[in-house]
């Protein structure tokens, strides 16, 4: 038989036996476990310390999933099978329930006007608690602006960032990591193959290779833009000259590497031996490219995560400091090299 009054046998702290122990009200606590800011400091004390003393453990699942619509987050989100979305969207449902919301997905191609009018009318009408868009292009934030949301709205769009006056972003360092790994390799003159320039990400990349160029006293041969797959990455790299002193080719995203690479490769250009070529993103794959891809690291589950909360800080009407985007990181593999003499 087991003891009523061990561990085994103790019943969960419930949300009434801390309010109990705090001598406050269960809807206080119940604010407080919500995250809720605007609650006297005295008794988020006293609420934290009965937390701690029970071990109260709350199942914010539990209580989204059976609670009304105020605990629901709509996304808009976009490419949701690609590496990188997928990993957005995960670190931004994992935040939503760790903080008792439940994200509701709605994915749309940003390359389709129509798709993204039906994402946003199917998500607008229901009754949110807030609502997570990603505006990867011109077509997504020119349509979002126009609408009147009723519910708290966060745009995780780089475009905006720039308008803004934000220090310069993910992408902008990224790329300066890249090219500047190259100068100090001996490189000097570059070749860039560029994500879609209706893209925000693509144009911000083209631009910080453009600025990382002229500062390094390097020349740019040329870029041509692909469309984010390794088809028009090959498709680029056969046009590359390959009479004009090119050492370097820098890609705009880790897929389209792998067909530049494919393309050098047919041309009969040894890589890193004669031309060397980098990434971005590191997707899973690219510690497996023939040679491995150096590339530039994004932590993509945390960007989501720091997306809601960023979403979560417009519903509470918070004004502190918002969660900070995690940086990128320099990943130095096989595929650059030495510049050839």
């Amino acid at each position: 038989m087991v003891d009523s009054m061990s561990p085994q046998g103790r019943k969960a702290p419930t949300l009434y036996s801390v309010a109990e122990l705090a001598g406050v009200s269960h809807q206080t606590v119940s604010r407080v476990v919500k995250g809720e800011t605007n609650i006297r400091a005295d008794l988020r004390e006293r609420i934290e310390a009965a937390i701690a003393e029970l071990g109260y453990k709350p199942n914010l699942t539990a209580r989204a999933l059976a609670s009304s619509s105020r605990h629901r987050i709509g996304a808009i989100v976009y490419d949701f099978l690609e590496v990188g979305p997928s990993r957005f969207v995960k670190g931004a449902s994992d935040a939503a329930k760790e903080a008792g919301y439940v994200l509701d997905i709605v994915s749309l191609d940003p390359r389709d006007e129509n798709g993204i009018e039906v994402a946003i009318s199917v998500i607008n009408p229901h009754d949110l608690a807030g609502l997570l868009v990603i505006a990867p292009s011109d077509p997504v934030l020119a349509l979002i602006d126009k609408v009147g949301f009723s519910m708290p709205v966060y745009v995780e769009s780089e475009a905006q960032d720039a308008e803004a006056g934000s220090e310069l972003t993910q992408n902008h360092r990224g790329m300066q990591s890249l090219v500047e790994h190259l100068l100090e390799l001996g490189h000097s003159r570059f070749f860039h193959v560029s994500g879609p320039l209706g893209w925000h990400a693509a144009r911000s990349r083209v631009s910080a290779f453009d600025a990382a160029i002229l500062a390094g006293g390097a020349v740019s041969v040329g870029t041509l833009a692909g469309n984010w797959t390794s088809e028009s990455g090959y498709s680029a790299a056969l046009s590359i000259p390959l009479d004009a002193g090119i050492t370097a080719v820098v890609v705009g995203n880790d897929q389209m590497a792998l067909g530049v690479l494919a393309a050098l490769s047919e041309r009969g250009v040894r890589v890193p031996e004669e031309m060397s070529v980098v990434g971005f993103d590191d997707i899973p794959e690219a510690r497996y490219f023939r040679p491995a891809l150096t590339t530039v690291r994004q932590d993509f589950e945390q960007q989501g995560r720091a997306a809601l909360g960023r979403l979560l800080a417009l519903m509470n009407s918070d004004d502190g400091p918002l969660p900070a985007r995690p940086q990128t990181e320099l990943v130095v593999r096989a595929s650059s090299g030495p510049a050839r003499a």
